[in-house]
């Protein structure tokens, strides 16, 4: 490496650490301290403040004019299964289906099912309540070991969450990766779907029983609350649940079949926008009938995706700026020519490089982005799946969430663990889950 390169590599690392610190010890919003750690790379790498704040204001408006159209149409649709009940009705009636033998797996699939359209934090707000509320149902007033059954009841529900935000578009990490490497949508969807259901298993169901004993519960500090409404459907909330994922995937799989290729009404509905925008005016008629039309309905709706959708959009959209900005100064290119150099796996190189992200930023989105803005070069000059790159770095994304995720707060408080235990489950499942799904891809690569 040249001099050049090293002075390249300390920016990158002194301007991420400058976030961390503004973001951890500042006590300030994730948007504010990586839109300084942005400028602050490009100035410790030399460029010109002119350059910088060009870059910053590209990388804010290529993540929000993309990504942030379905993070904003995914929180609007969770609001909706949310304040409807649609959410809980179903997670309730496969419980009760299922019995408490079989409930842990039950909340994985739930878990899964229901977080396919919905962005990670609408899925947690939406379906611990209701698993917490099974589980201290479900647990027993004699069960010596209360504590640890809930949790075993718990964690799956966080497993099947996790798994599909990290690695099944159309969550936003992964659909922005697709986009940016250029891989192929529905090959990303089946493969990513391959991955996640071996890896929650592993992280859910098998890693609760031997992390749970002598864990110990305090009351949750939030709770779920909802309109006054009459219950909908539940094939029409399943619907409602499924049809985004239906639709995309019919799109892509369409394509395929000869002379399809392009057709206008396929290109349509493998686009998670589109898929998205109609999957929610469905919704509104399904799930709150003739009320739909009720100021009070439309405010709680729209109060509710607004307040989430502002805090995310700020942060991904400062996230997409300091990708934009450690790209224009070069990274990118340097990453390729090292790989090229030592012969480094892509995957685990955009593997690790979304760890690194992770750990300093807190959020798996904006490890995402930042990660693949730096890989399309890697992966041009490799000639690696770009679909298996964007399951690695999806993998990397939620390794160790910890102090400076909003997940793990949220998770501690609405499951009622200590920090210290919220380290020794939730932690430790995301961990599993990243580097389990790493190893799968892995496998797969030889596959594929």
């Amino acid at each position: 490496m040249t001099g050049a390169d090293i002075r390249l590599v300390v920016a990158a690392l002194a301007g991420i650490l400058l976030a961390v610190l503004m973001i951890v010890r500042g006590r300030l919003h994730p948007f504010i301290g990586l839109l300084c750690g942005a400028f602050a790379v490009g100035l410790f790498a030399g460029l010109p403040l002119p350059d910088i704040a060009k870059a910053v204001q590209k990388g804010v408006g290529d993540i929000i004019g993309g990504t942030g159209l379905v993070v904003a149409l995914g929180l609007s649709l969770g609001a909706m299964l949310h304040l409807s009940g649609a959410a809980a009705a179903l997670a309730q009636s496969a419980l009760r289906l299922t019995g408490a033998r079989a409930a842990p797996w039950a909340t994985l699939g739930i878990a899964i099912v229901i977080g396919l359209p919905l962005f990670f934090e609408t899925g947690l707000v939406l379906l611990l309540p209701i698993v917490v509320a099974a589980a201290e149902a479900m647990a027993g007033a004699d069960d010596a070991d209360r504590d640890a059954a809930k949790l075993r009841l718990i964690m799956p529900a966080l497993a099947g969450l996790g798994v599909v935000h990290a690695l099944v578009p159309p969550h936003p990490g992964p659909l922005l990766a697709v986009e940016a490497l250029g891989a192929n949508l529905g090959k990303t969807m089946l493969y990513g779907i391959l991955i996640a259901i071996p890896t929650a298993i592993l992280a859910g169901p098998v890693l609760a029983r031997f992390v749970t004993p002598g864990v110990r519960l305090a009351p949750p500090l939030l709770h779920d609350h909802r309109l006054d409404l009459a219950t909908p459907g539940r094939l029409a909330s399943l619907a409602i649940v499924l049809l985004p994922v239906l639709l995309i995937a019919t799109g892509e799989l369409g394509q395929m079949a000869p002379g399809l290729k392009g057709t206008g009404w396929l290109v349509a509905a493998s686009n998670p926008v589109i898929a998205l925008l109609v999957t929610n005016l469905l919704a509104l008629p399904l799930l709150f009938g003739r009320r739909l039309r009720e100021a009070k309905i439309q405010d709680a709706v729209w109060h509710e995706t607004m307040a989430a959708a502002g805090a995310i959009l700020l942060a991904i959209g400062a996230g997409g700026a300091l990708k934009q900005v450690l790209v224009s100064a070069g990274l990118s290119d340097l990453l390729a020519r090292l790989v090229l150099m030592y012969a480094v796996s892509p995957l685990l190189l955009g593997w690790l490089v979304a760890v690194g992200i992770r750990l300093a930023a807190g959020s798996a989105t904006v490890a995402t982005i930042t990660a693949v803005g730096i890989m399309p070069g890697v992966v041009a000059g490799s000639g690696v799946a770009p679909e298996l790159v964007v399951l690695a770095i999806g993998a990397g994304s939620v390794f160790f969430s910890h102090v400076n995720d909003p997940g793990f707060w949220l998770v501690k408080s609405y499951v009622g663990t200590s920090t210290a235990d919220t380290f020794r489950t939730w932690s430790l499942l995301e961990t599993t889950i990243s580097v389990v799904g790493l190893a799968l891809v892995v496998a797969l690569s030889y596959v594929v």
